[in-house]
């Protein structure tokens, strides 16, 4: 293994493990909240589509070519 820069020589559980849980330590609120974020944007679009479409399916039921409103 020629790896080379900071982590050359270490055991691999240094890079593999003991890093990566660091980073998690340090940054995990951060990308928690970076998750949150993304979620609630995601349900939000999501929302937003669904009450278009019921209003879209709602107007167009009320404005049919039918002009009798008994089918309400």
């Amino acid at each position: 293994m020629a790896e080379k820069g900071i982590f050359a020589g270490l055991p691999w559980w240094v890079t593999w493990v003991a890093v990566p849980v660091l980073v998690l330590v340090v940054f995990g609120s951060l990308l928690m909240s970076l998750l949150g974020f993304v979620i609630s944007l995601l349900f939000k679009a999501l929302l937003l589509v669904a009450l278009v479409a019921g209003l879209i399916f709602v107007v167009k039921k009320f404005t049919s070519s039918s002009s009798s409103k008994s089918d309400w």
